[in-house]
């Protein structure tokens, strides 16, 4: 039987499961905390039964004399110090940090009809982007805005001032470098909003120009680097807020936040770098010396080779990524050639729900 002697009685008050504690329809709490007796406390405990039959443990409280029924399974699962707390599946704890040598045997991958038809490829397919941060499906019909309906079968849109999608391909007025010919070294999209856009998706329509390769880095890998080679310059990029901004004639967008970003337990949470969307640092100089050593150390890291996993998108290839770990990147091509891909954001929460729900449902691990 687990022992509650050293549970705080305001916390097992609060996972009170009982009906006048929770709505049974959907397991809300009904009460505020400000509503439990000031001087709460454990008056007696009794080995009972849930209404199923599983073992519990029955608590009496004083000083209003409410019960409150826990079941064994559950005390064993969440009582102090009976397991490490999970995290919410965004930090480098819950995720695979990888170099490109990791996929020298091929890329995540799944077909287009397969990851439509079976939930259990789907589950896969979503699974790679949240541990591996990100997923390649191959055979998408190759059709304007189709790009829409891949995001749709796991989540919603994120629409922003480039619209629901947006076409990456030659300008003659580009109100971004995305959209010439030019190299893009590895960033992530859209450091200058809050919240910045999780997932982004690009449906390769055409890719006949000579160059416009594509390439990925983990971001969280080459942090976890950095921290281990050069802590004083991990420990600076955490903390020290960059002023990330973009405007054009319709929109102006500011963010201020480090280059990499900690949960406050320290955990690597998410990666803002876009050499293209710095803004002017007003820091004293001393400062700005350090934070620039750092900043350098930081981008040479990610261009390492070793880092960079290369591939060439083809017609039909849709790639699923998450934007707030990973870095995309690509080679320069001629703008006399036709290379024409679509893009969407999504949100990663949606996509975590998704797969959530099919594990619920039994299709997955």
């Amino acid at each position: 039987m687990a022992s509650l002697a050293t549970a705080p009685p305001f916390w097992l008050r609060d996972n009170c499961p009982c009906g006048h504690c929770r709505d049974p329809r959907n397991g809300q709490k009904l009460f505020q905390i400000t509503e439990l007796p000031a001087a709460l406390a454990v008056d007696a405990v009794h080995d009972t039964h849930t209404s199923d039959g599983a073992p519990a443990r029955e608590v009496v409280w004083a000083p209003d004399g409410h019960r409150s029924v826990y079941p064994e399974a559950w005390l064993g699962a969440h009582l102090p110090g009976a397991n490490a707390a999970p995290g919410d599946g965004r930090t480098e704890d819950d995720k695979e940090l990888w170099a490109a040598e990791r996929f020298a045997g091929g890329l995540p991958e799944a077909d287009w009809d397969a990851y439509t038809a079976d939930p259990a490829v789907r589950a896969a397919a979503l699974d790679s982007v949240l541990r591996l941060g990100f997923v390649l499906l191959r055979g998408v019909p190759v059709r304007d805005r189709q790009v829409l309906e891949v995001a749709r079968t796991f989540g919603y849109v994120r629409e922003t001032n480039y619209g629901e999608l947006f076409e990456v391909r030659v300008e003659a007025d580009p109100n971004n470098l995305a959209f010439t010919g030019a190299r893009i070294t590895p960033h992530t999209d859209n450091p200058y909003r809050d919240p910045v856009p999780t997932l982004q998706l690009l449906h390769c329509l055409t890719n006949a120009a000579q160059g416009g390769d594509s390439g990925l880095v983990d971001g969280f890998h080459a942090a976890a680097l950095l921290r281990a080679e050069d802590p004083e310059a991990y420990e600076l990029l955490t903390r020290v807020p960059v002023p990330f901004a973009f405007a054009d004639e319709r929109t102006e967008l500011r963010a201020h936040r480090p280059l990499i970003g900690t949960d406050p337990t320290g955990r690597l949470r998410e990666i803002r770098f876009n050499n293209r969307s710095i803004g002017t640092l007003r820091l004293p100089a001393d400062l700005l010396d350090a934070f620039y050593a750092a900043y350098r150390r930081f981008g040479e890291l990610l261009l390492r080779p070793e880092l960079q996993l290369d591939f060439r998108l083809a017609p039909g290839d849709c790639l699923i990524f998450d934007n707030t770990r990973l870095l995309h990147a690509r080679t320069a091509f001629a703008e006399s050639g036709d290379r024409h891909l679509q893009g969407a954001y999504a949100d990663i929460d949606g996509l975590a729900s998704t797969l959530a729900v099919l594990r619920r449902e039994g299709v997955a691990k």
